[in-house]
C-alpha cells in the first residue's frame, strides 16, 4: 500500500497507520535495515537520499540517522497535527479524506463497500474502526474515526498508535546532490599519497607536483550515464583550472572496464590528465566514496577541502538545462584564494559503487551459470546487452561484476526493471507486457549480489539468446523515415522536436503491427507517433488529446496487435512524429523511422487510442502534492486494451477508475511512482469490458515544489502545454470496436 499526502499531515500518518496496519517495532527495523546499505547502524551520506523522508529523520542535524533517532522523528512527525479540529471533525475533503477514501477501496477486496476482519486483519484497528460492533466497517465508520483522532491529536481515542516508513516508499526515482555533514566525511583531514596503475599498468603516484595549488581527484566510469554527461564539464574544468596550477587525476572505478572503453571515454571528451585504474578499490575504501561521479579537492597541503558533485545539471532521474550550482568550481576558486570553500561536502548522484562491507561476505549456494544468468536474461538482457538499448551489458558475468553496485541500489528501490503499476487487492486482471521482478527472483537475485557470487560450472549456464539486428516485427510492408537529421546537443535538455511525413497512399490501409527505431537509440527518450487524415490540419502535430497511433519508450519499440485486430492508416494520410531527445554528454543525429506491417484483410477488430484530458490543470507554486483529477462517461459499451498516463517532469502519480452504473468502483490502474522517463504503456493481458454510462476517473499529482530536482521553475504556477517545462494530465486509453466496412469507427 501507498499514499500520496505529505508526509506533515497528521491524516496522512492516522491513514498510513489504518490501512498499512505496521504496528510491530521490527517493521521499522526492517525498513530502517533496508536504506542502512552498509550496515553500519547508521544512515547517512547517500543512504539519506534514498528518499525525500530520511532527512526529516535527522533530529539534532548532524548528517545521519540511528533507528531510536527515526522511531523518535517519526512519532514527532505523527503528532504534527494540521488543519481547524472542527473541519477533521466533520470529515472535511481536505487530504486526510481523499487518502482514507482512495485506501479504503485498495483494502476493499470484493468491493462491496465494507471491510471485514479477513480484509483489515489488524484486530486492534478494525475493533477502534467498527463503531457499531457490527462486525465490519463501512468507509463512513473510518472516516469519522480518523477525522477524529486527528483532532485530537490520536489520544483521547486510545487508537493503536503505529509508525511506518510509508511515505519513504513513495520516494520518486530522481537523486540530486545534498549538502552532507563535512565531520563525517573526512572533509579536514590529510589524503595519503597512494600508488594506483595507469591504463598501460605502470605504476603511478596520486600525488600533485609540490608546486600545484590544488588537486582534483574525479571518480569516472566510462559506462555510467552520469558520468558521460558529465564529461564535457569536467573537461573545461581541467582545461581551464590545469592553466592555474591545479592538477588533476581520473580514476575508473570500474575494475573490469575495457581499457579501449575506458580509453575511447577520455579522448571523447578531450581529458587529458593522468587516468587511473584502481581494481582493489584502494582508493574508493580510503576515502568513502559512494558514486562514480564524485570529485575530491586536495589543497597544496593534501588536507581534503571539498568532496562531492561536479554541479547539480544532472542527477539520477533528471536533467537541467544548465547547473544551478557549480560545487566543484566554487570549491577550486576559493582554494586559490586560500579560502574554505563554500560547500564542502554533497552526495554525488550517480552509479553506485560496489563496496563490499566485509572481506569475507557470505556465501551463497546461488551460483551465476545455474541461477542469476537465467533471472537476468529473463528480466534485463533484453535491453542490457551489447549493442542494446541500455547504458552498460548484463549478459556476462564480469559485467554483473562490474556493475553490482548500481544493480543492488536500483532494483532495492523499485527502479528497475522498469515497471511502476502496483497490483491491487483483489486485482484479477494481469498486464501483458509486466516487467517486474518476481518475489523469488527479487529475493535470489539480491542474495547472491551481497554474497561472494559464485560463478558455477559453465555447463550450467542458460543457452543465450540471440537478438536480430534488423527489424524485431521482420521485415515491414513499408518504411516512413522523418525527412532530414535531427541534431541533437551534447549537453543539457532539447525542447520537443517535431517532424512530419507523406504516407503517399492511395487506399486505406489496415496496421497490424509497427515497429520505431531511431538511428541514435542513446539519445530517444520517448516518441509519440499521430495518424493526421488527409486535409487535416497538423494543430502542431497535435497536443495529444486526440489520442495517438504508436509510441516508442526504451525497451518498447514494437507492438504486433493480436491476430484479427488493426489500425486504420487512411488514404492520403501524414504521420508526425513528436520526440523528446536527451542529451548524454556527445553531440549526434538522429533520423527516426517506422515500420508498419499492413493486414491482409480488414480485420474483425479496429483499434483505437481516446485521451481523457485536462486542460486546464492550474498547479500552485511550490505545491508538493497537487491533486488534479478529471472525470469521463462512457457512452457507449467498451473494451479498454491499455492505459498510457502522461504527465511532464513535475508529475508523481497517475490513477485510473471506473464507477460502473451499479455503484461498483474499481481501480484500473495505479502508478503511485510516475516516471518521466518512462511513459509506459500498460497492456491487460485479456480485454476489459467497460458498460456505457460507467464513469472513468483520472488522478494525477503533481510535485512543484523545489524539493524535485527535476522541477524547471518551483516558482513558476504551471499550467498545460506541451513542452517540458509545461505540465499535461493525459490518460490515454486503448481500446477496440467492431469494424463494420463504409461505417466510421466510433471512438
Amino acid at each position: 500500500m501507498r499514499f500520496r499526502i505529505p508526509l506533515s499531515s497528521l491524516a496522512a500518518f492516522s491513514v498510513a497507520a489504518f490501512l498499512l496496519h505496521a504496528a510491530a517495532a521490527d517493521e521499522i527495523e526492517d525498513k530502517f535495515k533496508q536504506y542502512d546499505t552498509n550496515h553500519d547502524g547508521v544512515l547517512s551520506g547517500d543512504e539519506l537520499n534514498a528518499s525525500p523522508i530520511l532527512r526529516q529523520l535527522d533530529l539534532n542535524g548532524d548528517g545521519k540517522v540511528t533507528l531510536e533517532e527515526a522511531r523518535e522523528a517519526l512519532t514527532k512527525l505523527k503528532q504534527a497535527g494540521q488543519g481547524p479540529k472542527e473541519k477533521l471533525r466533520e470529515g472535511g475533503v481536505g487530504n486526510g479524506r481523499i487518502a482514507t477514501e482512495l485506501l479504503f477501496k485498495r483494502l476493499d477486496k470484493n468491493g462491496d463497500g465494507k471491510l471485514t476482519p479477513d480484509e483489515l486483519p489488524d484486530k486492534a484497528w478494525f475493533d477502534k474502526l467498527d463503531l457499531n460492533h457490527d462486525g465490519v466497517v463501512t468507509l463512513e465508520e473510518a472516516l469519522k474515526v480518523v477525522a477524529e483522532s486527528i483532532a485530537h491529536r490520536g489520544s483521547d481515542r486510545g487508537l493503536p498508535q503505529t509508525t511506518t516508513f510509508a511515505e519513504a516508499d513513495m520516494a520518486p526515482f530522481k537523486e540530486q546532490p545534498q549538502l552532507l555533514k563535512t565531520g563525517e566525511r573526512g572533509v579536514g583531514r590529510r589524503v595519503d599519497d597512494l600508488t594506483l596503475k595507469n591504463l598501460d599498468g605502470s605504476n603511478v603516484k596520486l600525488a600533485a607536483p609540490k608546486s600545484a595549488r590544488a588537486t582534483v581527484v574525479a571518480l569516472f566510469s566510462s559506462s555510467c550515464p552520469i558520468s558521460n554527461k558529465l564529461g564535457p564539464e569536467l573537461a573545461r574544468i581541467e582545461k581551464e583550472y590545469a592553466a592555474k596550477n591545479v592538477s588533476f587525476f581520473l580514476v575508473n572505478i570500474a575494475p573490469e572496464s575495457k581499457v579501449a572503453e575506458v580509453r575511447k571515454f577520455l579522448t571523447g571528451f578531450g581529458l587529458t590528465s593522468p587516468a587511473l585504474n584502481d581494481p582493489a578499490q584502494v582508493f574508493e575504501r580510503s576515502i568513502g566514496a559512494t558514486t562514480s561521479t564524485e570529485v575530491f579537492v586536495l589543497d597544496a597541503a593534501r588536507t581534503l577541502v571539498y568532496r562531492g558533485a561536479i554541479n547539480d545539471q544532472y542527477g539520477l532521474g533528471y536533467s537541467k538545462n544548465a547547473p544551478g550550482k557549480n560545487y566543484l568550481r566554487d570549491a577550486l576558486d576559493a582554494v586559490l584564494r586560500d579560502a574554505a570553500p563554500p560547500i564542502a561536502a554533497t552526495s554525488a548522484p550517480g552509479c553506485a559503487l560496489d563496496l563490499p562491507n566485509t572481506p569475507q561476505p557470505a556465501h551463497t549456494t546461488l551460483t551465476y551459470n545455474h541461477d542469476v544468468s537465467r533471472i537476468l536474461q529473463a528480466n534485463c538482457v533484453g535491453c542490457h546487452r551489447a549493442d542494446g538499448i541500455a547504458p552498460f551489458p548484463l549478459d556476462n558475468y564480469a559485467d554483473v561484476i562490474e556493475h553490482a553496485g548500481m544493480m543492488k541500489k536500483q532494483i532495492n528501490r523499485g527502479a528497475m526493471p522498469p515497471w511502476f503499476a502496483v497490483k491491487e487487492p483483489g486485482q484479477e486482471h494481469e498486464w501483458l507486457n509486466d516487467r517486474s521482478l518476481s518475489d523469488i527472483d527479487k529475493t535470489d537475485l539480491l542474495a547472491w549480489l551481497n554474497s561472494d557470487r559464485p560463478k558455477g560450472n559453465p555447463a550450467d549456464a542458460p543457452v543465450p539468446h540471440h537478438f536480430s539486428k534488423g527489424w524485431m516485427i521482420g521485415q515491414p510492408d513499408v518504411v516512413y523515415q522523418i525527412p532530414q537529421p535531427i541534431q541533437i546537443k551534447a549537453e543539457g535538455t532539447m525542447p520537443y522536436q517535431t517532424a512530419v511525413v507523406e504516407t503517399n497512399l492511395t487506399e486505406d490501409r489496415w496496421v497490424r503491427g509497427y515497429e520505431i527505431q531511431p538511428t541514435d537509440r542513446a539519445v530517444v527518450h520517448h516518441v509519440i507517433v499521430r495518424v493526421h487524415s488527409k486535409g487535416a490540419g497538423l494543430k502542431e502535430a497535435g497536443d495529444g488529446r486526440d489520442g495517438f497511433f504508436a509510441a516508442y519508450v526504451p525497451g518498447n519499440s514494437y507492438r504486433l496487435l493480436p491476430e484479427g485486430f488493426a489500425k486504420l492508416l487512411p488514404a492520403g494520410s501524414r504521420i508526425s512524429f513528436q520526440i523528446h531527445y536527451t542529451p548524454n554528454g556527445h553531440a549526434t543525429q538522429d533520423q527516426l523511422k517506422i515500420g508498419l506491417l499492413f493486414a491482409a484483410q480488414p480485420p474483425q477488430y479496429e483499434v483505437h487510442v481516446v485521451g481523457i484530458a485536462k486542460p486546464g490543470i492550474n498547479i500552485p507554486p511550490g505545491d508538493a502534492n497537487h491533486v488534479e483529477t478529471k472525470d469521463t462517461v462512457i457512452p457507449t459499451n467498451m473494451m479498454f486494451m491499455s492505459f498510457m498516463p502522461h504527465m511532464h517532469v513535475r508529475g508523481k502519480s497517475f490513477t485510473y477508475e471506473v464507477t460502473t452504473p451499479d455503484g461498483k468502483t474499481e481501480t484500473l490502474l495505479d502508478v503511485p511512482h510516475y516516471d518521466f522517463n518512462w511513459q509506459i504503456q500498460y497492456q491487460y493481458a485479456q480485454p476489459k469490458f467497460i458498460p456505457a454510462g460507467s464513469k472513468v476517473r483520472i488522478t494525477a499529482v503533481y510535485d512543484n515544489s523545489a524539493n524535485n530536482p527535476a522541477n524547471p521553475d518551483p516558482n513558476k504556477t504551471v499550467r498545460w502545454g506541451e513542452q517540458t517545462s509545461n505540465e499535461m494530465m493525459i490518460g490515454y486509453v486503448e481500446h477496440f470496436t467492431p469494424y463494420t466496412p463504409n461505417k466510421v469507427a466510433q471512438k
